[in-house]
């Protein structure tokens, strides 16, 4: 009989040395989202994000075997009817080889808790439509996609004409 045993993982604050480790997972992320005609992401843009004088953003990672395996970006936003502050999960990925181990699940309990302990009154993230095995993992821990929602962005030249 074989015996077949998951990695063990380990979660732990990003540190500014992960910061290349993050944004390779973020260059997967976008190809795994057919979004890579839109990353402009590198170490030295992200690095002042989350460990500068001003940091804007969290990270969390997750480690197999010393190994730099997934991640979690997150920053605090604001919730005006609760009067409450928020965690918004911006990306999570963890790579396919180490799907299926529990290390996604064990992100998004880490970030829930995290949310409780900041006595945040929500605790959101988006998901694409197509995303079908993402949503039915989402929905299986409990979290609700919200139907009447959708996201509106301004960005690039199109973000510059609007701030006129």
């Amino acid at each position: 009989m074989n015996d077949i045993r998951a990695p063990r993982h380990r979660l732990r604050a990003a540190e500014p040395r992960d910061v290349p480790a993050i944004v390779a997972l973020i260059r997967e992320l976008a190809e795994f989202e057919q979004l890579t005609h839109l990353l402009q992401v590198t170490p030295q843009t992200l690095q002042p994000h989350l460990f500068g004088d001003k940091p804007v953003a969290e990270c969390t990672v997750g480690e197999v075997d010393g190994e730099v395996v997934a991640f979690a970006l997150y920053f605090t936003n604001f919730s005006t009817f609760l009067a409450k502050p928020g965690l918004y999960l911006e990306d999570l990925y963890v790579r396919p080889q180490h799907r299926g181990h529990g290390l996604g699940r064990a992100l998004l309990e880490h970030l829930g808790a995290l949310a409780v302990q900041r006595d945040c009154g929500r605790f959101e993230w988006s998901v694409l439509d197509w995303n079908q095995h993402a949503i039915g993992f989402y929905q299986g821990m409990g979290a609700t996609v919200m139907p009447d929602w959708r996201i509106c962005r301004v960005t690039g030249d199109a973000l510059q004409r609007f701030a006129r």
